[in-house]
Parts: C-alpha cells; structure tokens; sequence
C-alpha cells in the first residue's frame, strides 16, 4: 500500500487565518469568539459566534462575493496549502482529486433567497443561487481553481466532515486512484436560521458578560456548551514517493483513519463509539510502527457541552488504557468556537502544526477542570513535547459517526508500510 504525506496546509478561522497567524494565536490563548453584531445579534439569545475577520477576498481570482462565503473561505484556506505545497503543475490533472467537507453547504445563499421570496416578496430568485448553496459548491470551485480532474467529491458528516474527507483523500492516495489530493473542510454557518436553530438545541454556551472571548470553555467545570464558528481548514496530500521525487515540502504522513458509528442516539454522544474509532486509527497506525504510547499530543473534539466533554474523557481512557493518564490533550474550539464541516480539517491541521514544532497548544479558559474530566487537558499554558512521534485528533458528529485521524513524523523510506 502507498503512503499519504502532507505537503501543504491552509487555514481560514476566527482565532487567525495562516498557518503561523493560527497556531501562534493558539499558544497564546488569543480568542476568535465575540458577540455578534446587530442586526442579527439583535435577533439572538444567545448571541456569541467565531467569526473569520481576516480579509479573504480574491483567492485564485475569485471574487468572495461571487461565491457563498463558504466557498470563499475553503479558497483561501486552500491557497494558502497549494503555494506552501508547491504542487502547481507537478501531478497530472486526472491524477489530482479533491475531497472536501461541510455541514450545511451555502447556508447565507439559501437565507437569502428565503429574504428576498417570503419577506421582501420579491418573485425572482438570484440566478446562481443554486449554484453558490449546492453543498459540493466549493469543492466545485478549487477543482475549477487548480484544474483538478480527478474525483471531486463531498462528505456532509455533520462535525465529522472535513475529517471524513481528509481519511477518505487519503485512502484514495494509498490505493492508488489518485497520486495528489487537496482535503479538508468548510463552514460559513452563521446565518439567522442556523443559530436560532442551534439556540432550540440548547447545546450553545452563555454569555460571559464581562469576558464573552472566554465563554467556551472545554472540560471546565463553569461550562456551559459551544459557540458556533465559521472557517476552512485544507491539506495537499500527495503520495510519498511522488512527493520525494519532486523535492516537495514533506511536513507529516498520515498513519491512521478510523471510523465507527454509534447507532444509539443522533445527538448524544457514547463512549464505546468513539473509542472504536480511536482504536481503528490505531490499528491502522500500528502498520507504520507507531503505538498508543507513541500519540504524543490529542486535539479533542471538546465542544464544551457538559455531556460531550465527560463522554469523551472516558472514552479517551478507554482507546489509551494507562497512557491516557499521561498523554497530553487539548480542545482549541475554545478559541476558534465549533466550525461543524470544517471542525475537523481545522483542528487536524493544529494537532499536524503541534507536530512539526514539538509544541502542544493548551486549552484556553481552563481555570478550574470539572472533576469528572481529569485527564491532562494542558490549562492555560502551551506544553512543549520533546521529539514528538505522532499526534491524533477527534472529530465526533451527530448522527453518531466518529472520525479519528492519527500523523506521525516522516519515516525515512526503508520504514515503508507493509504491502
């Protein structure tokens, strides 16, 4: 079987857009999250969300106000991964694919029209609504953007997309279907309809009044549950001797994937469940050479939901038995809120970034840790990690799929995976 590396990474998020802009604001606990403003603040109870202030107009010439936002937000992110990969006309077209998520595709194309035809009355809609809310729009885009022929595809797996699909570009490479892929997820919810909606829910965190950047606070025992976030998180994948051969920037490989469904609740998450999903990873992993004992950092799926956090405590000592006492975890959606499709391309790309520059980052707000959450979430403080080997990270959905996603350090080419 061929091996999967990483050569490129970009991020679009509220904590920061850039890699380096990113993880820096990620170790020094610098916070995406903020009221959101009138009008749509004004229509709220809850009225906190993540929002991606950086500017991200133009990406690959195209105009952010052509396309939904969550098109223009996986462009930019995947700009930014494509230059850093240097794969510009390096892999045959038709060897080239693209596998990307999201969670509700153009919501704010999809509100608008719904404006314009039932409050505004108006009779006709824009003529490329369809086209901007169709959810494999902005995979659609960076195959127009970069000329991809190969599959395009799109994984809609609630939190768990831009996850899927990174696991799943993978798998394509190591088969052999296709040489190079550009994988990750988006997210652009923050729309009236969608936060009222998540607001019925009563999963969204309250207000802190007088700090609202620090209202979401993982495995905290004041917390009171998730703030919603847009943003994009993108990977160039690349088969591991293709990549060599052209001299291309080798940050990490993939060495595990896992995937397992609860089928016990749509919304309540279970500890068996996602503990499979780790164990899976880790099977795969152990093909490489890595172990358990050798995950040196876990970005959690961590959302801040008094269920969520404590069901993935125990789950986590279930897949590490005795390591999970010592192996540091964080949850960065403290900083960045719930970015839903693009919540698991993002945080892999922080768990990848920890990886290349032997530093954790920690889990912002933590100031006093539920009892019942008693692993090492890394408060307050980035941990440095000495020669890290590999790092794993979460990504766990309503409709009860898990997906867990494991990189390690590049092995030289004699540690090759058994075929």
């Amino acid at each position: 079987m061929k091996r999967t590396v990483v050569t490129g990474m970009g991020v679009a998020s509220p904590a920061g857009s850039g890699t380096d802009n990113f993880f820096n604001n990620l170790l020094n606990c610098v916070s995406g999250i903020r009221p959101i403003a009138a009008p749509l603040g004004d229509r709220l109870k809850l009225r906190l969300g993540a929002q991606v202030s950086d500017c991200i107009e133009n990406s690959f010439g195209v105009r952010s106000a052509s396309v939904d936002r969550f098109s223009a937000l996986a462009l930019s992110a995947v700009q930014e991964a494509w230059c850093q990969s240097g794969a510009a006309n390096q892999c045959p077209p038709e060897q080239t694919g693209v596998y990307f998520g999201t969670g509700f595709g153009g919501a704010a194309t999809v509100e608008t029209g719904y404006t314009d035809l039932f409050v505004k009355n108006t009779n006709r809609m824009h003529p490329l609504s369809v086209l901007s809310a169709m959810p494999n729009a902005a995979a659609a885009n960076i195959a127009l953007a970069l000329g991809c022929k190969g599959p395009c595809l799109t994984y809609a797996v609630a939190c768990a997309s831009g996850a899927v699909a990174i696991g799943e570009a993978s798998r394509a490479i190591q088969s052999g279907a296709v040489t190079m892929a550009v994988a990750g997820g988006t997210e652009a919810p923050l729309s009236l309809v969608i936060l009222k909606a998540w607001e019925g829910l009563m999963a969204l965190a309250l207000e802190d009044r007088e700090r609202p950047e620090t209202s979401c606070r993982p495995f905290a025992k004041d917390r009171t549950g998730l703030v919603l976030g847009e943003g994009a998180g993108a990977l160039v994948l690349e088969e591991y001797e293709h990549a060599r051969a052209r001299g291309a920037p080798i940050l990490a490989e993939i060495a595990g994937y896992g995937l397992s469904n609860d089928a016990t609740h749509l919304s309540k998450p279970d500890a068996e469940g996602q503990a499979a999903a780790m164990r899976a990873a880790l099977r795969e992993a152990a093909l490489t050479g890595i172990g358990a004992n050798d995950i040196a950092y876990l970005n959690a799926h961590g959302t801040a939901t008094k269920a969520g956090d404590q069901t993935e405590t125990e789950s986590i000592k279930r897949a590490f038995g005795e390591h999970a006492r010592t192996l540091p975890v964080s949850s960065t959606k403290a900083l960045h809120g719930h970015l839903l499709g693009a919540a698991g391309a993002v945080e892999f790309i922080a768990a990848l970034l920890a990886l290349t520059r032997s530093v954790a980052p920690p889990t912002a707000h933590l100031w006093q840790a539920d009892p019942a959450c008693d692993l090492d979430y890394i408060p307050l403080e980035p941990r440095e990690l000495k020669s890290p080997a590999a790092v794993m990270s979460n990504s766990f959905a309503f409709g009860g799929c898990n997906a867990v996603l494991i990189a390690k350090s590049v092995a030289p080419s004699s540690a090759l995976r058994a075929t």
